[in-house]
């Protein structure tokens, strides 16, 4: 069972400022990722994942998961040797084998050369997770540059086109992608506009593939998270939006990285078998609709 013990609302939050790409290692309050208030059933055993943006906050979350399910798993990141460090740590104290592969998802010869590199480590690819994200708040959209909308769209639509072609030919009957969506791709956000965008994209492609494999027997699914307390949030976002993040859902706060891992072990094992083409909202409550 979840608890919410140590789950702070805005009013507990703190301002904090951090550079980007920020280090989950820096964060006050530390995010939830941890997944010690999860219990496990061997829903994945024997098979292997490769996660995209798996050094911290969701994509952590989701690898240490999938290792208490029973898989192994390689996480993929761009920057961050710390947290990556702490990831693969945390994956195999409970168990799992994690390989760690910095390289950047914008490169199609670098997304080849992970799946290559996993299968070489584990033998298979059965879960492909794009989750990797690129954001950067602009309140005035003149002030989004064609270099930041190059960059968000390149990371979280191109890299995402790209890891999923890299894997198809690797993958068999039975095997998922699941995509990372966002709530903003389908209400919009005014101080997101390419972010939006790009994840509005994410939801296309997501229920286009998904038809495209079906005969395939290959599942492709999104997460679409709300607000999630994860490294991007300090390190994109002006400290006054830190400090109130985030108000908008029913809830009444922002998830914590462990929260949204239960709906990618979901997706991925075989108890969403009839499931494809969705997109499994997290939200805390703020709808689309």
């Amino acid at each position: 069972m979840q608890t919410t013990e140590f789950r702070p609302t805005p009013d507990e939050m703190k301002p904090l400022q951090l550079d980007y790409p920020a280090s989950q290692r820096d964060m006050d309050p530390q995010p939830d990722s941890d997944l010690s208030n999860y219990t496990p059933a061997h829903k994945l055993r024997g098979k292997v994942a490769l996660i995209t943006g798996g050094d911290s906050g969701i994509g952590r979350a989701v690898a240490i998961a999938y290792a208490m399910e029973g898989a192994d798993v390689a996480i993929l990141y761009n920057v961050n040797d710390q947290d990556a460090d702490d990831t693969s740590k945390m994956v195999e104290a409970k168990g799992g084998k994690c390989l760690k592969l910095k390289l950047d998802v914008r490169d199609s010869d670098a997304c080849k050369s992970a799946v290559e590199q996993t299968i070489e480590a584990f033998g298979a690819i059965n879960i492909l997770v794009n989750n990797a994200a690129y954001q950067m708040c602009q309140t005035n959209f003149l002030e989004v540059t064609d270099e930041q909308f190059r960059q968000t769209m390149e990371t979280n639509i191109f890299g995402y086109f790209y890891m999923a072609k890299a894997a198809v030919p690797q993958m068999k009957s039975g095997d998922v992608i699941i995509n990372t969506g966002s709530i903003v791709g389908k209400i919009g956000k005014e101080f997101l506009i390419d972010y939006a965008a790009s994840k509005g994209a994410v939801h296309s492609f997501t229920k286009a593939l998904a038809l495209n494999l079906a005969e395939k027997q290959i599942r492709v699914n999104s997460v679409v998270p709300g607000p999630v307390w994860t490294p991007n949030i300090p390190a994109t976002m002006p400290v006054e939006m830190v400090e109130k993040f985030d108000s908008d859902s029913a809830l009444g706060r922002a998830a914590q990285p462990e929260e949204l891992a239960p709906a990618y072990v979901f997706l991925a094992c075989t108890d969403s078998s009839f499931v494809t083409g969705s997109l499994l909202d997290v939200t805390g409550g703020q709808l689309s609709s």
